[in-house]
């Protein structure tokens, strides 16, 4: 499905901040930097009537939640109301899953996808201090409460603030490919990717000044995939212990040296594949997996989909 329109549903009050997430990523007009146009829709059930925020400011949808009937996707940000949606609302999420459209939560806004039935038998997350009461609300979904964001068919939960971020820039490289969802990330000065399956909660069990943070280190490994790395070889450039370069690693970015780096030069193949008329073999080569059966085999791991499928569907136009 392309991603051509979007509605938010506003339930009263509204976390502005969350609905400030969708707005910023999905309801700009980025198309004279080559961002593809996207019918964004703010919609409530009583559209044109003042809505309550969680700061005070007044808002009003313009859009009712008819709205919503052919949007590519529907997204609920958090609000105290998601709990205990109206019937309306739960429809409105039903409707959507039914035809095939993408769901997106952020947030406690997974309550109303709870509510609505539709996270039974998939995995989802959100909020770490909520996700006792989801599992518990809704014993049948699969709640996750580590990760950023699960994408489960056409259902997308994503966990507190900013992991909705990394969710919605997750479904704009799905659809438009990477290189959109990083012109995207470049003018919100964020991350254009983060793994779904990074920690929410990442322990820093030691202060970290800035002289002793990795970011030269992790900028250094980007611009060389294509080398071969060890941890002790890392620890040296980043005048550490192998022990205190591992601990520090996992404490700064949620996951493991051998683990990163591999998910990076997924992400630099997604990119060359996009854009680029390399083959499969050269890829390998440039991004560090050294052969086309590597590629391969981590590729189909972190997307669901082999190269040449993926360049299929995402290949950039010239």
């Amino acid at each position: 499905m392309a991603l051509r329109s979007v509605a938010v549903v506003l339930q009263d009050p509204v976390a502005l901040f969350e609905f400030g997430v969708l707005n910023e990523v999905f309801g700009i007009d980025r198309t004279a930097e080559g961002v593809p146009p996207i019918d964004f829709r703010v919609c409530s059930e009583r559209p044109g009537m003042p809505l309550s925020t969680d700061s005070g400011v007044v808002l009003t949808a313009p859009h009712g939640l008819e709205a919503t009937s052919d949007a590519d996707l529907v997204a609920i940000p958090a609000s105290p109301t998601a709990y205990a949606p109206s019937e309306a609302v739960k429809q409105v999420v039903r409707d959507a899953v039914d035809r095939g459209a993408y769901v997106l939560s952020v947030c406690s806004g997974a309550f109303t996808l709870g509510a609505a039935g539709v996270l039974d038998g998939r995995e989802c997350t959100t909020h770490w201090l909520h996700s006792d009461a989801l599992a518990a609300a809704y014993p049948l979904a699969k709640v996750n409460p580590d990760v950023l964001y699960a994408h489960d068919g056409t259902v997308i939960t994503s966990a507190g603030t900013a992991a909705g971020i990394d969710a919605c820039l997750h479904l704009v490289r799905a659809e438009h490919g990477a290189a959109v969802a990083n012109r995207i990330a470049r003018r919100m000065v964020v991350s254009p990717h983060r793994d779904g399956g990074q920690r929410q909660f990442i322990d820093r069990p030691v202060p970290i000044t800035e002289c002793e943070s990795l970011g030269p280190t992790l900028e250094w490994l980007v611009e060389h995939l294509d080398e071969t790395h060890t941890v002790p070889q890392l620890a040296r450039r980043a005048a550490m212990s192998s022990r205190t370069f591992a601990r520090r690693f996992v404490a700064e970015t949620g996951t493991t040296p051998h683990q990163w780096v591999t998910d990076q030069r997924v992400l630099r193949a997604r990119e060359l594949l996009e854009e680029t008329d390399l083959s499969i073999e050269q890829i390998a080569g440039d991004v560090g997996f050294g052969s086309a059966a590597l590629l391969r085999h981590h590729f189909s791991q972190g997307t669901g989909l082999t190269p040449t499928v993926f360049r299929t569907r995402h290949r950039s136009p010239a």
